[in-house]
């Protein structure tokens, strides 16, 4: 894929607000509840941000696929940022038992997330299937992957593919050749999680090289490889994702006070590059407007 660096394309930049794994004991400042979630996309968006990622907490914090909280969340959110392009993830977290055991949610329980009503702006699918962080096995076989493609389509919910490595990329062109997921696909390049993919520039730039020339996407990197990897992306004409799911640092040892903190950075990163950042409007034109 050849990139002109005098050509680019706006920067769009996503905030993955809260996920599925920590919470407030890794880093008080995660938003948890509807009111705090609503409160930093509305800063995120003003720090310029266009695109809100979301999962769901509990009234006890703890990672839920209750359907009556996503709604209850996406409508804080549109209250308090309108414009926002608010996206749910559908691997929704690790889920705590009464009795303190974790596992990860049923196949039914994240085909729920299409019952969302009014639905997001944009659902997520998960390329394929990996041990998560070393710990949990994440299932995500091609035949749930396309019944849930098939269910985004049958009600035009536009689909963020994120991919945890090389071979993913592949699984999602095998999709998009049976017709469910259409052009231009949006990619996520996932790095750094363990038994994923490692956030290092070649691999970088080798996902990038390895879609179709007319697809968008955006660089994520966990922990320290944050701010490198997305200044990469950055430098090469991609998008970004930031946020306290990914990071819960804004330096070593220093917990991040905000998610819109992490835009602030990013912003500034853009500006010391000359690269535009795109507003809402472009944003969602370009993300959401074949839909």
């Amino acid at each position: 894929m050849e990139m002109d660096i005098v050509d680019m394309k706006k920067l769009i930049i996503t905030v993955a607000l809260v996920g599925g794994v920590h919470g407030k004991e890794a880093n008080p400042n995660i938003p948890c509840q509807p009111d705090e979630i609503a409160q930093s996309a509305y800063d995120c968006v003003n720090a310029g941000a266009q695109v809100i990622h979301i999962h769901v907490r509990d009234k006890n914090n703890n990672t839920t696929g209750d359907i009556n909280v996503y709604n209850e969340v996406l409508a804080a959110i549109r209250s308090k940022a309108p414009n926002a392009i608010i996206q749910v993830g559908n691997g929704f977290g690790v889920l705590k038992s009464p009795d303190g055991t974790e596992r990860m949610p049923s196949f039914e329980e994240r085909l729920k997330l299409l019952d969302i009503n009014p639905p997001p702006d944009m659902l997520t699918i998960n390329a394929g299937t990996f041990t998560f962080a070393g710990k949990w096995t994440f299932l995500n076989p091609p035949d749930f992957n396309e019944k849930f493609c098939r269910g985004c389509l049958d009600r035009r919910i536009p689909v963020e593919v994120e991919c945890y490595d090389i071979s993913q990329i592949y699984n999602m062109l095998d999709l998009h050749r049976k017709g469910l997921l259409p052009a231009p696909i949006h990619f996520s390049f996932v790095t750094g999680v363990i038994n994923g993919i490692a956030a290092h520039p070649k691999n970088l730039m080798l996902m990038a090289d390895t879609i179709p020339e007319n697809s968008i996407w955006q660089v994520i990197a966990v922990g320290r490889a944050q701010m490198p990897m997305i200044t990469m992306g950055v430098a090469l004409g991609g998008n970004v994702r930031v946020g306290l799911e990914d990071n819960i640092y804004s330096s070593k040892g220093v917990l991040a006070k905000s998610n819109a903190h992490f835009v602030e950075r990013v912003v500034n990163i853009a500006k010391s590059m000359g690269r535009e950042i795109a507003t809402l409007e472009e944003a969602r034109q370009r993300l959401l407007g074949a839909h």
